[in-house]
């Protein structure tokens, strides 16, 4: 069983990115997704990062409520 909190910065750890709340505030700022583009499609993944983000939605897991903020977060 996972016991990983399941919260934007320990999201973006599990990306591999940095996870305090100003280098996250700053990645979301620089970061925009397109009309009609998955998450996982944008170019500022790698493939491991998009593969788990898919996983994520596509699985219903733990992750999928903050991969969808995240989502509507570079959407702004």
């Amino acid at each position: 069983m996972d016991t990983t909190p399941v919260d934007l910065s320990h999201l973006f750890e599990q990306l591999g990115l940095d996870s305090n709340e100003q280098t996250i505030q700053r990645f979301i700022s620089s970061h925009r997704l397109s009309a009609g583009q998955t998450i996982w499609q944008a170019s500022f993944w790698n493939a491991a990062q998009a593969a788990f983000l898919k996983e994520a939605l596509e699985a219903d897991s733990n992750w999928s409520e903050l991969v969808d903020h995240l989502d509507t977060q570079l959407r702004k």
